[in-house]
């Protein structure tokens, strides 16, 4: 028997129990490994509150985590006990043991602790697929990034000015501006004071940027567009504030011929081989110093509930973790 947090409903954050739970022993090509942390998202409020449908209840929730090898299965030949692993997008994240496909864990390299590790592998993940692959920054463009001072928004602030970029970035208070500005956002916009859409047109001189990265959905989508260039490309990867409205595709040759795309990280790692070189050029950038990752919040898991209060509640930073 192992700790889990489950859910028996769908609802607000008291739904999540602290409950002893069965962990069964690995089968062939899985590993059961006991986690030190496991990493707290946006995407689990989803899950949590119905939004997005949650797996068979009652359910585990979480989709990223760090630990140990504790054993495995058979044909499993890449991993040893005793090795420190992480993963994401696999659900089951918020217990003391699980058992897991061993083709979804990655070998963590000794410059990335179990915390970091933890905080990265879907926010930091997420950030290479944008960045990256989604729409790929090159040096001397303007971006915006919804968020800025968000788990995703710190690690792909740095990650972009790494690159080259100028990030233009929107947080809710000054606190979390001189947060993103210490993580690489160059203009970072106070959303709740400013008009973010004149904000980056003067910025910009006009012109608008080149790609807007947008998490928050509804209430800065239609915002978003206006701050693109013509033919610029609009990335919505999330919907913290609720679904965008169906809208004409014509608004977006209005607007000046724009690109939209929707992503999702299971579609970009959906391959062992995609998992492994993203989460490689994920560590060599923190490993390297150019991304910083600061882990703001540490929870006892079996205090979630709260974690997801004070996530909705917008009164964390960065990334928060929860501690077995």
């Amino acid at each position: 028997m192992t700790m889990a947090v489950r859910i028996h409903e769908t609802g607000e954050p008291d739904v999540l129990k602290w409950e002893q739970t069965e962990v069964p022993a690995p089968g062939a090509g899985e590993a059961l490994i006991r986690q030190t942390a496991v990493g707290l998202n946006y995407l689990d409020i989803y899950f949590r509150s119905g939004l997005n449908p949650p797996p068979p209840l009652p359910a585990i929730l979480g989709m990223e985590a760090s630990g140990v090898v504790e054993s495995v299965g058979d044909g499993v030949t890449d991993l040893s006990p005793g090795d420190r692993v992480a993963y994401n997008m696999v659900m089951g994240a918020y217990a003391e043991q699980r058992t897991i496909p061993a083709a979804r864990l990655v070998k963590l390299p000794d410059g990335i602790s179990d915390k970091v590790a933890a905080s990265i592998m879907l926010k930091g993940t997420t950030a290479q697929y944008l960045l990256r692959r989604t729409y790929e920054v090159k040096p001397g463009e303007t971006i915006l990034f919804h968020a800025a001072a968000g788990g995703v928004g710190l690690i792909a602030c740095q990650w972009a000015k790494h690159l080259g970029a100028t990030v233009i970035g929107t947080v809710g208070s000054e606190e979390k501006a001189e947060l993103a500005k210490a993580h690489g956002c160059d203009h970072p916009i106070i959303y709740t004071r400013d008009d973010f859409v004149e904000k980056v047109k003067d910025i910009t001189g006009g012109e608008g940027v080149s790609v807007v990265y947008d998490s928050v959905g509804q209430d800065t989508f239609l915002g978003s567009l206006d701050c693109l260039k013509p033919r610029g490309f609009m990335v919505l990867f999330g919907q913290s504030s609720g679904p965008v409205e169906p809208f004409a595709p014509l608004v977006l040759v209005a607007k000046g011929s724009l690109y939209l795309t929707r992503p999702s990280l299971a579609n970009y790692t959906a391959t062992r081989q995609e998992l492994v070189e993203t989460c490689d050029d994920l560590f060599k950038v923190v490993e390297s110093g150019a991304v910083k990752v600061q882990v703001n919040q540490t929870y006892a898991l079996k205090d979630t509930a709260q974690a997801h209060r004070d996530l909705a509640a917008r009164k964390t930073t960065g990334s928060t973790v929860l501690l077995p």
